[in-house]
């Protein structure tokens, strides 16, 4: 399929640098978390409170899809680092690509190709929004495919970077169909209707991550390592106790509060008033 990417590349570099608003309008597109995943999120949140409301089967399907987009990008990375290194065709000298208006062409250097995280992520939630509705589901696939074209123009995927992502990410959707995790959905969802304001914050932080490609999570976890090479090796001999330590404590504290928190006599926690 190579020779099938460098033909399409070749031909829709051509496009490129020939119109500057063209090429700021679909930078901007690739950029923008609204348009690469928050749309899709509101679709996510229409389909829980349209068909989830009366339906905890729907409720589950869209609960573990939504989490499914976790493994669907270690997937996706565990097979880019199985496979030999694929070189962006931004970055693959056979192409001589063209570097759109306002395009910054060091982002993702050295990161292979394929496949492409971000259609990952956003076909999974595709995927889930089909099995709870086809009409909702085709649109949601149509969109997932629309943002993703971007990302073929301005050279950072290959065409069939996006359809093994694609793959990918609607094939971990498929967990939904596990009986264990839909058990599993089921008494978490539950249990978390007892205390709806720490559930709906929970899905609110984790559904922005989504909408903006886990971007702030990337950030973080790069902060993290590149702080860690600067540290002294024997701050870092030291750290692991103390931060077992907090960890002890965090879950030994979570755990008394479980077991003295107030409960009344239909099982569900009482309402304490401060006078």
């Amino acid at each position: 399929m190579d020779w099938l990417d460098l033909w399409i590349m070749t031909h829709v570099n051509s496009l490129v640098n020939r119109w500057w608003i063209v090429d700021a309008a679909v930078v901007q597109t690739s950029y923008l978390a609204f348009l690469t995943g928050g749309v899709l999120m509101a679709m996510f949140w229409w389909a829980w409170a349209e068909y989830g409301k009366d339906d905890p089967e729907k409720q589950e399907t869209l609960a573990i899809t939504l989490f499914a987009t976790v493994p669907a990008v270690f997937v996706a990375r565990a097979v880019a680092f199985s496979l030999p290194y694929r070189e962006r065709p931004i970055h693959d000298p056979r192409l001589h690509y063209h570097v759109a208006y306002t395009q910054d062409p060091s982002w993702l250097i050295h990161w292979s190709s394929f496949p492409s995280d971000h259609a990952a992520v956003v076909f999974c939630v595709a995927a889930g929004l089909w099995m709870v509705s086809r009409r909702l589901g085709i649109w949601a696939i149509a969109y997932a495919t629309l943002i993703s074209l971007p990302r073929v123009y301005l050279g950072f995927h290959y065409p069939t970077d996006i359809l093994g992502g694609a793959l990918v990410g609607m094939g971990v959707a498929e967990l939904a169909k596990i009986a264990r995790l839909r058990s599993m959905a089921r008494w978490v969802l539950n249990r978390s209707n007892r205390y709806p304001a720490y559930l709906y914050a929970c899905l609110f932080v984790f559904s922005f991550e989504i909408g903006e490609m886990f971007n702030s999570f990337q950030r973080i976890c790069f902060l993290g390592i590149e702080a860690c090479r600067r540290l002294p090796r024997t701050v870092l001999h030291g750290l692991p106790i103390p931060a077992l330590l907090v960890l002890l404590l965090g879950v030994l504290a979570g755990f008394i509060w479980w077991k003295h928190r107030p409960i009344q006599e239909g099982g569900a926690p009482t309402v304490q008033h401060h006078v």
